[in-house]
């Protein structure tokens, strides 16, 4: 009951009647019972009316409505609100009108959920803020009571800068806007850092309004990544890179500031339509090289601590923000490329010999094998051509194998110096990196700083046994190793060396061709001691037999052919010489002579006898010289003029 109704006085109420205890109810009573229902609110159950706050404690809020009774609301159903007090308007759903007690039942959560998805979507529509109470933390982020729906606040949205600790956040009113709705599932998506947002882009329009290079501000230290640190000026976020932290080297920023230190800072640039501010730290101090030892000079021994290394060098730290490059030429005297990080290591302590200094440019270049001797000055007295040692081998190349002697001293075996006796078609046959290798000094070449090295010559050349042994037409055992299109490897495995044999002489009398594995007897038919080849065949030596076997046939054959066969034909045979005509021709002019024939018709027949010489010209039939006592014979045909007449 409102406080008007109970302070004012009814008009026409008869007192002396009260007074009398008459309790007749008249006309006038009626009218006062219409006019105390006409004061009261008309409203329904399940409905939303609104009441007034009258009493707030610890556990309930007393509401009213103009009913008969005052409602009461748990506090806890006002949590979203902390702000409420006595004389606030708010919504209630009347849930009872009077209950068993009598008691009117209010309940102000029910009447938001009565209205809070229209309000939600009109707060969306009006981009309108609102208040929302933080119930809980949840899956990367947290929820918010809007309106009696729970509402999801994604944990980037909750403030500009990273939030640590999202606890801090639970039980607390904020302020929000609706971001986004998803009509279908009811979510609702608040923020909190659009509003931060809106009230940071005007502050960064005044501040960048005012930037300047070269200003010094204060800053806060708002996150720290690898590449650098973003500072909070008040508004505007700027990056302090890397590089500008300090004039020494940084490997994290973090080892440099902490989060939220405050900071002065310089505007190293900035560029207003990206809003992108750099600011700088190193350059508040002195550059350390200007306070670099002025005395300091080429030549000199210094010491300083590896910061960093690469595979061409180290840089090592001689003074704070003072760096110094080590190559990984002035690491070693040896010309053999290796990465820096076989020498030393990030932390090495070092010592060094200054080999330039730029003040200007503020570089420094630094060596250390020049705290030793270079081996190379006394290589003559230490390697003379001809001594003998013992290298280890470093890596092949086609045309040889690079060994080192000593740290700094390396040579190379040529390929050809590796084996009197073997074909080498690759170094790494006959060795490998790391394995010790004798070795005896060629040849030295100071200047280039090249060692010219030998294998073979630890050992007598064997090529000049070989020249007696492997003389032309002797033949020998042999396997044949490699075969390829231009012919086959022979090892001749009782002397340690290789012949070649082409693919001719492979042929085998049943007329195939020899396989690789295969052992066979093999002929030398050409030996070239300088040029170490050994020329084989395999073939030659059944075709050499064959025609040994047919020289034989023949000589057997001639010899045996009879004697008066051979008379008749005497001026045509091959074997008959000049000599042996005109003796022939003598004896028979002396038969004639004797007989009375007169000496013309010899003479007539002489010529006959001339034509002989003829059968001389044919070279098909050779005429060896055992058979000559067949040719003597002849004049035993002394009958043959005889037969004639």
């Amino acid at each position: 009951m409102s406080e008007e109704l109970k302070n004012s006085p009814i008009a026409d109420f008869d007192w002396d009647a009260y007074e009398r205890g008459e309790t007749k109810r008249d006309k006038s009573f009626e009218e006062l019972e219409k006019t105390y229902d006409k004061s009261l609110n008309a409203f329904q159950e399940d409905e939303v009316t609104e009441g007034t706050v009258i009493s707030i404690n610890k556990r309930e809020v007393v509401v009213n409505i103009g009913a008969k009774s005052d409602g009461i609301i748990p506090v806890s159903e006002f949590r979203y609100n902390p702000d409420l007090k006595v004389g606030d308007t708010v919504e209630v759903y009347v849930e009872n009108r009077e209950d068993k007690k009598g008691q009117l039942v209010l309940s102000h959560r029910k009447a938001r959920q009565a209205k809070s998805w229209d309000r939600v979507n009109e707060a969306l529509d009006n981009n309108e803020i609102i208040k929302g109470y933080i119930k809980c933390r949840t899956k990367g982020g947290m929820i918010v009571d809007v309106f009696g729906i729970e509402a999801f606040l994604p944990g980037s949205q909750i403030d500009v800068r990273p939030i640590r600790n999202y606890d801090d956040y639970v039980d607390k009113t904020m302020e929000f806007k609706i971001v986004k709705i998803n009509q279908d599932y009811r979510n609702v998506v608040v923020s909190h850092k659009a509003l931060i947002e809106a009230e940071l882009e005007q502050q960064k329009k005044e501040i960048m309004s005012k930037l300047e290079k070269g200003q010094v501000l204060e800053g806060t230290v708002k996150n720290i990544t690898n590449y650098g640190v973003f500072i909070d000026l008040g508004g505007v976020d700027g990056l302090i890179h890397i590089t500008d932290l300090s004039w020494g080297r940084v490997n994290n920023p973090a080892d440099i500031v902490e989060p939220e230190q405050k900071l002065n800072v310089v505007i190293l640039d900035f560029n207003e339509e990206k809003n992108r501010i750099a600011l700088g730290l190193k350059q508040l101090q002195p550059h350390p090289w200007d306070a670099l030892d002025p005395d300091l000079k080429v030549g000199d021994h210094i010491k300083g601590k590896v910061v960093v290394m690469y595979d061409y060098g180290a840089f090592v730290e001689v003074a704070p923000g003072v760096e110094g490059l080590i190559h990984v030429s002035e690491m070693s005297w040896s010309q053999r490329l290796r990465p820096a990080q076989d020498f030393m290591k990030v932390g090495d302590e070092v010592e060094a010999v200054i080999l330039a200094l730029d003040r200007e440019d503020r570089k420094m270049s630094l060596g250390v094998k020049q705290l030793t001797n270079d081996p190379w000055d006394t290589i003559e007295e230490k390697y003379p051509v001809g001594s003998k040692h013992t290298a280890k081998v470093r890596n092949f190349t086609n045309f040889g194998i690079f060994v080192e002697m000593e740290e700094g001293v390396e040579g190379l075996i040529h390929i050809s110096d590796l084996s009197w006796t073997k074909k080498i078609k690759h170094p790494s046959e006959f060795t490998k990196v790391d394995a010790p290798i004798d070795v005896v000094v060629l040849d030295i070449d100071k200047e280039n700083r090249r060692l010219s090295l030998g294998h073979k010559q630890l050992e007598e050349n064997p090529w000049e046994t070989y020249e007696t042994i492997f003389t032309k037409g002797s033949v020998h055992e042999g396997t044949i190793s490699e075969l390829t299109e231009r012919g086959g490897q022979i090892r001749l495995d009782p002397y340690g060396v290789e012949g070649f044999a082409t693919p001719k002489h492979l042929v085998k009398e049943d007329g195939t061709t020899a396989k690789q594995g295969e052992t066979l007897m093999f002929k030398v038919i050409d030996f070239n001691k300088d040029s170490k080849h050994i020329i084989l065949s395999h073939s030659r030596i059944f075709e050499d037999e064959q025609r040994n076997e047919a020289r034989k046939a023949r000589r057997q054959a001639a010899a045996s052919k009879p004697a008066a066969e051979a008379a008749p034909a005497a001026p045509q045979v091959e074997k008959t010489t000049l000599g042996d005509v005109t003796d022939l021709a003598a004896l028979k002019a002396q038969l004639e002579k004797s007989e009375g024939k007169a000496a013309p018709k010899k003479a007539a027949k002489a010529p006959k006898a001339e034509e002989a010489p003829k059968a001389e010209e044919e070279p098909k039939v050779e005429a060896p010289v055992e058979e000559a006592p067949a040719v003597e014979e002849a004049p035993k045909a002394e009958d043959t003029p005889q037969t004639e007449e």
